[in-house]
């Protein structure tokens, strides 16, 4: 039997993520266990697991460390990996918004100063509409741009929308809708197709009946 190597998320979503890989047929029950290790496999169902930093799962994916893995829609809009996307896991759901101080009314005749940890999602949906701005790129606490002036609006990702609302912002646009998508390095698509396939389809069985 092939083994399938799976990157998974470290955190909340990964442990959901692991669940349902678990409930689909794909155990793996030193993983369970409370230590440090980040590799876990269980020879018997040909599954190897470990733990990377959710915005690198793409990386291992694409470049072959990994067979498959879970990703945020925002890390594929934003890097666009060379990865397969095969299933929408309907986890970590949220949204990419744009988002503003209370009141705030835009000059369509001026740049629009846009802060974000998002540069390639901004620019794409600004360059859509034909939209002049000038993208200030920040890697985290993108709340206070506007707030202390740096910048007219923010991308980022938006949950519940209370960070906003404590910050006196409101999200104005939304861009895309963000899950967890399972993707697939292209080479072990071909050469592990019955077995990446396999779990795909045990994974989407296994999402229709919670529905």
């Amino acid at each position: 039997m092939e083994m399938i190597n799976v990157a998974l998320p470290k955190g909340r979503l990964g442990e959901k993520v692991y669940d349902l890989f678990e409930r689909a047929g794909y155990p793996c029950p030193s993983i369970r266990e409370p230590n440090r290790k980040l590799i876990f496999e269980n020879e018997e169902v040909g599954v190897r697991y470990f733990w990377v930093k959710p915005s690198d799962v793409a990386i291992y994916v694409e470049r072959g460390a990994a067979d498959i893995g879970v990703a945020g829609k925002d890390i594929l809009l934003e890097y666009s990996p060379d990865v397969y996307e095969l299933l929408d896991l309907g986890l970590g759901k949220c949204r990419m918004a744009v988002a503003a101080k209370v009141g705030f009314r835009e000059n369509p005749a001026s740049t629009l100063r846009v802060a974000t940890k998002f540069s390639n999602i901004a620019s794409a949906y600004y360059a859509e509409k034909c939209r002049d701005i000038d993208i200030i790129h920040l890697n985290g606490s993108i709340e206070i741009a506007p707030i202390l002036g740096l910048s007219d609006v923010i991308v980022d990702i938006v949950e519940t929308g209370k960070t906003l609302l404590e910050n006196d912002l409101e999200p104005t646009e939304t861009i895309v809708q963000i899950s967890a998508r399972l993707i697939a390095n292209k080479s072990a698509y071909k050469f592990k197709n019955k077995e990446v396939l396999a779990l795909k389809e045990r994974l989407a069985e296994l999402l229709e009946k919670q529905l």
